[in-house]
């Protein structure tokens, strides 16, 4: 599809400045924008490139001044980097239109379906789901007894969802998504490990979104909790019985173990991991690899290092640790040379 200056300014609330009536039929960046593309400028360091890309638009905030003369149609905005968000939003809703049931994926009779539905080729919808208005379900999917899920969500190819969960509006599950599989919980007994039986379930609320590649654990007994507003990176794990408290973010590769709480706001790096049984405050900060062993009572901190510490404590530290060979080395120096001076005595 093309758009003209005209039509996007009026999306993004912006003024055009140059050829209202250039179209645009894809996105590109700026440093490698060719005609027909649009792109924005939000970032200084990237300002040289305005004066020499090829992109037929570009988005820029109302206060950029130019110093050279740009060939491209400009469409001056508040915000050039929320504007541009906002246009890739529609790009994705356009690109993603497909609708309709495949006739080669399965639907239990008993199964309740909202309206204006996406299924995909070889999804499979168990006994007594219920699914809202508008929800795509890409091929592959599975959808296991007794699920629920609310209007808007997108399940990619490949999410599996385990059987009794429950899924809010609004949440995107990209591909190999696990809901609902066994948390992780054995009693050693004299001939082996015997598993405990988990019959509990998984709650996310609305507007979650999971990268690729996420597990969540049910719960033992009541219910794994992710909610609202929570958004997780590629391939996090959250284990049984874990609550994530809202608009929480969770980079790559983060590991919860079991029954761990986490409040509102937390900002969790990639590679963290935490241990059991902890609670963690609202608008707690991890960088990455932190490794967490005890609970964060206290809000708003942040934190570095394993065992976990304080940002300020950890800088402190860190110069030590850096160093400690050569302080080592100078404590058996100070030691042989005391030695020494007890034999001369």
């Amino acid at each position: 599809m093309k758009f003209t200056a005209k039509q996007i300014a009026e999306v993004v609330n912006g003024i055009v400045e140059g050829n209202p009536d250039i179209t645009i039929q894809k996105v590109s960046k700026i440093e490698e924008g060719e005609p027909g593309s649009i792109s924005f400028l939000s970032n200084p360091l990237y300002t040289h490139f305005i004066y020499k890309t090829e992109a037929s638009i570009v988005i820029v905030n109302k206060s950029f001044i130019s110093e050279h003369p740009i060939n491209s149609t400009l469409i001056r905005v508040d915000s050039a980097e929320v504007a541009f968000a906002k246009l890739l939003e529609l790009y994705n809703q356009i690109k993603d239109t497909k609708s309709g049931i495949s006739k080669q994926c399965f639907i239990a009779e008993s199964a309740i379906l909202g309206e204006n539905l996406y299924v995909g080729e070889f999804a499979y919808i168990g006994d007594n789901v219920q699914i809202g208005n508008n929800v795509r379900i890409h091929p592959q999917v599975y959808i296991g007894d007794n699920t629920r899920i609310g209007d808007n969500t997108v399940l990619h190819p490949g999410v599996k969802i385990y059987s009794d969960n429950i899924i809010g509006k609004n949440c995107i599950f990209h591909a190999g998504v696990v809901i609902g599989s066994d948390g992780f919980r054995f009693v050693p007994q004299n001939e082996g490990n015997k598993k405990i039986p988990q019959i509990g379930n998984v709650v996310i609320e609305d507007d979650v979104e999971m990268g690729a590649n996420c597990a969540i654990d049910r719960a033992t007994l009541g219910s794994t909790i992710i909610r609202k507003g929570v958004k997780l990176d590629n391939l996090v794990h959250i284990a049984h019985n874990c609550e994530i408290g809202e608009n929480t973010y969770i980079a790559a590769a983060t590991g919860i173990a079991g029954s761990t709480k986490l409040g509102k706001n937390c900002l969790i790096s990639g590679h963290v991991a935490m241990a059991p049984h902890l609670t963690i405050a609202d608008n707690t900060s991890m960088g990455g690899a932190t490794g967490v062993s005890r609970s964060l009572t206290k809000p708003g901190l942040s934190y570095l290092g394993s065992p976990a510490m304080e940002v300020s404590k950890f800088r402190r530290s860190i110069v030590h640790f850096r160093n400690f060979q050569e302080i080592v080395n100078r404590i058996e120096k100070l030691e042989k040379e005391r030695k020494q001076e007890k034999s001369i005595n």
